[in-house]
C-alpha cells in the first residue's frame, strides 16, 4: 500500500522528498525481501523511521494490553482472535471495499492487509511469535468492481489460523471478509489466563474473574439460566486517546522533533510481512512455518 502522509512529503513509491523522515502504512512492502531493502535503505539513509501500528492506541485494545502486560489476568494461556464482517460482491449490493483489495497483481489479499496488525497487536499481549499454521479461502470468486465490472478474485477472502509464542501462548486467529457479526465488534480478541480472561473490542474491554467465574452447566445442551455476557466487568479504558492514527502520529512527530523515543520503527514492519509472507506459504504447503528472528 502506499505510505500515508509524514513529516517529510512522501511521493506514493514511499521516498521521502526531503531525506530526514519516512513513516509507513502497513504492509511495508509486498514481500519480506522488499521490506527488508527498504529498511536497509532507511538505515543507509540515516532517515528517521516508522511504520503505522494504529491498533496499539484503540482504548478497547489499550486497556485489554494493559491488562495483559499488568498481571491481571495470571499465566496467559490462549488468546482467540475474531475478525470479520460481509462485503458485498457488488452484483446485488455495493461492495464496501476497493476491488483492488481482491487483487492480487494490485497487492490485494486478506492476509498482506491484516495480519500485519495482528503479529504487532498478538506480540503485544502474549510475546514473540514463534511459528504460524494457516488455512486460506477465497469463498467469493466472483465480484463487481466500482464501474460495474465483474471480475475474478484471485486472492483469499477468508483466512484460519494459529500462531505460537515464545511462552507456549497459542492464539486461534480467524479472518474474514465473507462473515456477519454477532458479537461486541467487527475485531474482538479474548485472552485466557489462569486467574482472569479479558476480551477487548476497539471501544471496550472486560474482564472476568476467577470469583466472577460462573458454574456452567455440565451438560453443553442445558440451557444457561443466565447469559455468559453477565458475569462480565467493564474495564476502565485509558483516558484522553486521541483517535488511534493521530497518536501514532504524534508519537513518530516527537521522535522526529524532539528525538523522542519511538518502538514502532520500519523494522517492526518488516516483522509483519514477514507474517504474512509465512502464512502464505503455510497455506500452500500445509504446514507450520517457523518465524525467524530477522531484524
Amino acid at each position: 500500500m502506499p505510505p500515508r502522509r509524514a513529516a517529510a512529503p512522501l511521493s506514493r513509491t514511499g521516498r521521502s522528498r526531503r531525506a530526514s523522515t519516512s513513516t509507513w502504512e502497513k504492509p511495508v512492502a509486498g514481500d519480506l525481501a522488499g521490506a527488508l531493502r527498504l529498511l536497509a535503505a532507511a538505515r543507509a539513509a540515516g532517515v528517521k523511521h516508522g511504520t503505522v501500528q494504529d491498533k496499539l492506541f484503540l482504548p478497547g485494545f489499550a486497556a485489554l494490553q494493559r491488562l495483559c502486560q499488568d498481571g491481571a489476568l495470571g499465566r496467559l494461556l490462549e488468546v482467540r482472535l475474531e475478525m470479520g464482517r460481509w462485503i458485498f460482491d457488488g452484483f446485488g449490493r455495493p461492495g464496501q471495499r476497493p476491488s483492488w483489495n481482491y487483487r492480487r497483481q494490485d497487492g490485494g489479499g486478506l492476509i498482506l492487509d491484516m495480519f500485519p496488525h495482528w503479529r504487532y497487536m498478538l506480540e503485544g499481549i502474549a510475546g514473540e511469535m514463534r511459528a504460524v499454521s494457516a488455512v486460506c479461502r477465497t469463498h467469493l470468486p466472483w465480484r463487481r468492481d466500482e464501474a460495474g465490472q465483474s471480475y475474478d478474485v484471485d486472492v483469499e477472502d477468508s483466512v484460519f489460523a494459529q500462531m505460537e509464542f515464545a511462552g507456549g501462548v497459542v492464539a486461534s486467529v480467524n479472518s474474514s471478509w465473507c462473515s456477519r457479526v454477532r458479537r461486541d465488534g467487527a475485531i474482538q480478541v479474548q485472552v485466557d489466563g489462569a486467574e482472569a480472561s479479558a476480551v477487548g473490542v476497539p471501544y471496550a474491554c472486560w474482564i472476568q474473574t476467577m470469583e466472577r467465574t460462573p458454574n456452567q452447566p455440565v451438560a453443553a445442551a442445558i440451557r444457561p439460566d443466565a447469559s455468559f455476557f453477565d458475569d462480565w466487568t467493564p474495564v476502565d479504558l485509558p483516558a484522553g486517546l486521541p483517535p488511534s492514527y493521530r497518536a501514532g502520529w504524534g508519537l513518530f512527530l516527537r521522535h522526529v522533533a524532539e528525538d523522542a523515543p519511538f518502538p514502532f520503527t520500519l523494522d517492526a514492519g518488516v516483522r509483519g510481512v514477514q507474517l504474512a509472507e509465512a502464512a502464505h506459504r503455510s497455506s500452500r504447503e500445509r504446514r507450520w512455518i517457523a518465524l525467524e528472528p530477522i531484524v
